[in-house]
């Protein structure tokens, strides 16, 4: 412990000292200690944040080699294409898709049953009978409401038959239009019965407007039936809509594989790398002023960074595929990594298959990889990043109470000093007057007179 100086002149002055100054003085000799703890919190603080910004990189590494590691990932992703968009469209091309050539040939389309019945001229004409819809009964008199084409569409609409019923009024009358809800043969409309009251009495027929068809197609020589334009069945994992006929004529059905997307992956894989090993670049060096980064030297970088580079070069080949150079991944000489697309394109076109396998099969470059990210990120319990994140805050928890129990010591012992040091300058400070009642006692005395002389 330094020393620490009490100036109060003569001690018959009476000038007495500072006493929270010197209160200070004296605990600051006792706060040094604190000092090293403090340092080490921060440092240690500084630490977490590079931890946690490594730990969130390593997580979004983890997340991009999902992509392509995933059976249903971006490798599963299929395009369509047709060589005749106005007969045929593709409509979407799901994971079990296999890429290959089709070709298609549309006959006829699908056809929506379709039937309108005989015009009502005179409104004041009401509807009665019965009228069978698909086996459905609707018994047409006032009590039911349903003597006007209206009401009777109406009860048509919510008896949920699987027929759609509109009045549609031209020149000629009203009429009662009837659409079937299910397209093809399998929706084929049975209406019978209905007559007319009134001026016009009779029968009410209903032609049929537009009969139910499947639509009819071949696909790869093989004939096949539709009772919807839209076709999922004809090409496994395939949905396609026809929107015409091609009259004989040849449709070429294109699946291949998504190369764009597979690249978009790699590309996000590749930066997402690299974002951790710059991580760990940025801390082997010293700041601007010289000192050296948080994690300088530290074991848990050193431990991630063997682990993911070390993974570079594992796995088992696949097929012609046995390194990553030939997927168009290069390593830089600072450990980051580059990707060459055109050399990506091309081994996707050539061995989509053994690229496939690189990634995804068991014990695969990619598998490594991944088991080895299991292993360093922030995942409880046994996470790299994630240990070293425990022992800093056991650490910073022991040292905020340490500071935290010194800063009460001090608190308890500035109270104390400050009570004894006022009462030593308040003895200080009242000598004078205790000198000056002596005097006048001795005078008193002796009858001699000091202000005399």
């Amino acid at each position: 412990m330094g020393t620490v100086g009490i100036n109060f002149g003569s001690a018959t002055s009476g000038q007495g000292f500072d006493v929270a100054s010197t209160v200070a003085q004296i605990q600051a000799s006792e706060q040094a200690i604190e000092t090293p703890w403090k340092n080490q919190l921060t440092a240690l603080q500084a630490q977490d944040t590079v931890l946690s910004k490594l730990g969130s990189d390593l997580a979004t590494l983890t997340t991009s080699l999902q992509a392509l590691t995933d059976f249903t990932g971006v490798f599963s992703e299929k395009q369509g294409s047709s060589s005749n968009t106005d007969v045929l469209s593709l409509t979407s091309a799901s994971v079990s898709a296999s890429a290959g050539s089709h070709t298609v040939v549309v006959n006829s389309m699908a056809q929506t049953s379709s039937q309108a019945s005989s015009a009502v001229t005179d409104p004041n004409d009401t509807l009665s009978g019965s009228l069978t819809i698909q086996g459905h009964i609707f018994t047409v008199d006032s009590t039911n409401n349903d003597t006007t084409l209206a009401s009777l569409a109406s009860a048509i609409n919510s008896a949920g038959i699987g027929v759609s019923a509109n009045v549609i009024t031209d020149s000629n009358g009203s009429r009662l239009s009837l659409v079937s809800k299910t397209s093809g043969v399998a929706g084929q409309l049975s209406v019978t019965g209905l007559s007319l009251s009134g001026a016009s009495a009779g029968p009410i027929t209903f032609p049929t407007s537009q009969p139910g068809l499947d639509a009819s197609l071949t696909v790869d020589g093989v004939p096949i039936t539709s009772g919807s334009n839209t076709v999922s069945d004809a090409i496994p994992g395939v949905t396609f809509q026809l929107l015409g006929s091609s009259s004989g004529t040849q449709i070429q059905v294109e699946i291949t594989n998504d190369n764009m997307d597979i690249g978009t992956a790699m590309g996000n894989f590749v930066a997402a790398y690299n974002a951790v090993i710059n991580d760990i670049n940025g801390q082997e060096k010293n700041d601007s002023s010289g000192n050296a980064e948080p994690l300088f030297g530290n074991s848990t970088l050193a431990l991630i960074q063997s682990q993911i580079t070390g993974a570079l070069f594992s796995g088992a080949a696949s097929g012609a595929i046995t390194n990553i150079t030939q997927v168009g991944i290069g390593l830089n000489n600072d450990g980051t990594l580059t990707l060459n697309a055109d050399t990506l394109n091309s081994v996707l076109n050539s061995n989509f298959s053994d690229v496939t396998g690189f990634l995804q099969n068991s014990g695969s470059f990619g598998q490594t990889l991944a088991t080895s990210l299991n292993n360093l990120g922030t995942q409880a319990p046994n996470g790299a990043v994630f240990l070293a994140q425990q022992q800093n805050s056991a650490q910073e928890k022991a040292l905020s109470t340490s500071i935290s129990n010194e800063d009460t010591l001090l608190a308890a012992q500035k109270i104390q000093l400050t009570n004894e040091l006022n009462t030593a300058n308040q003895i200080l400070q009242s000598i004078p007057a205790q000198l000056n009642q002596v005097n006048e006692l001795y005078s008193a005395i002796t009858g001699f007179n000091e202000r005399s002389q």
